[in-house]
């Protein structure tokens, strides 16, 4: 089979062990086709996924209780397009390209980052609805967003987090999905706990049209992308 833009993104089977560092490489039986170019004026930028494992830091300088991105990524010259706490999980795309960088990164181009939030509690409809509408964090109200309920099978697709969370026996825990266009610090967090209930575990599932289980990333595993992936297919 032929590609008809002659590009094509390699996505590796889904694992719930941690990877070896490096970019991942997968028979070509698992080869899957995409459209849009890597290049602009002939220059190739480049743009890997990451999913961070828990408990790294966001940066490549080293740490002296952390792990940091230069233990599982060994490309030269990139870096984040935004951020992912070290308590956070999930996608982290890096490039070597600032322009790039900043268009993933910046609210102001709205490139919807979706996150799954495990929650102290049940949410009930008041407390989704003010999610939606926005929340007034004291600081700043937060911009109105997609939220909704997980089903608890659709988590199955979830790698273990090591450590786990702390269960509390008598309090039972939600998952949510939290679509939003910003990335302040520590944003989700704060929104749910200003409803009521705490984040337990957050990971980022998406970021445009990139998605962690599509793209089949086990915690630690990246996988170089064009660089206009997070746009495709997107209106």
């Amino acid at each position: 089979m032929t590609c008809p833009c002659h590009l094509c993104i390699i996505i590796p089977p889904f694992a719930t062990e941690p990877a070896q560092p490096g970019v991942v490489r997968v028979p070509a039986s698992r080869t899957v086709y995409a459209s849009g170019l890597a290049s602009i004026a002939g220059l190739r930028m480049r743009l890997l996924a990451l999913n961070k494992p828990f408990g790294t830091i966001c940066q490549f300088s080293p740490h002296e209780t952390r792990a940091s991105l230069a233990d599982w990524v060994k490309v030269p010259g990139v870096y984040p397009a935004g951020r992912l706490d070290s308590d956070s999980e999930g996608l982290l795309l890096l490039t070597d390209d600032g322009a790039l960088q900043a268009r993933i990164a910046e609210p102001r181009h709205k490139l919807v980052k979706r996150y799954w939030a495990q929650v102290e509690g049940a949410p009930d409809e008041t407390a989704l609805t003010a999610l939606a509408s926005g929340v007034d964090l004291g600081d700043y109200v937060t911009r109105p967003c997609h939220v909704q309920l997980i089903e608890p099978s659709a988590t199955e697709a979830l790698w273990p987090r090591n450590p786990p969370i702390r269960y509390r026996a008598a309090i039972p825990t939600t998952w949510i999905e939290l679509s939003i266009t910003e990335g302040k610090n520590r944003q989700v967090r704060r929104m749910t706990a200003a409803v009521g209930f705490p984040t337990l575990r957050l990971v980022r599932v998406g970021i445009g049209a990139l998605d962690i289980f599509s793209l089949g990333l086990a915690p630690g595993a990246s996988l170089e992308l064009p660089a206009r992936a997070p746009w495709d297919g997107l209106r």
